[in-house]
């Protein structure tokens, strides 16, 4: 999943060039988290920080189902 935004593309040249200069890309992933933050990587992290955008969609599901039950019963009430 490429992205088209100017920053992304100033990354993926970095990225050339570092790995044309014989960097691991190890390395450079390494030093692409430590400057721009954990957001940078495809693999979402498990810090308590990102939990929120974990649980959020679960507990909107979960709100929802019981609003759809709830909607149900009192239409079957009537």
């Amino acid at each position: 999943a490429d992205s088209d935004a100017e920053l992304a593309g100033d990354m993926r040249d970095l990225v050339r060039r570092r790995i044309a200069a014989g960097e691991k890309p190890a390395t450079i992933r390494a030093w692409l988290i430590q400057r721009y933050g954990t957001w940078i990587s495809y693999k979402p992290t498990s810090e308590p920080a990102a939990w929120p955008l974990w649980l959020a969609p679960l507990a909107l599901l979960l709100i929802g189902a019981w609003l759809l039950r709830r909607r149900i019963r009192v239409r079957k009430g009537r």
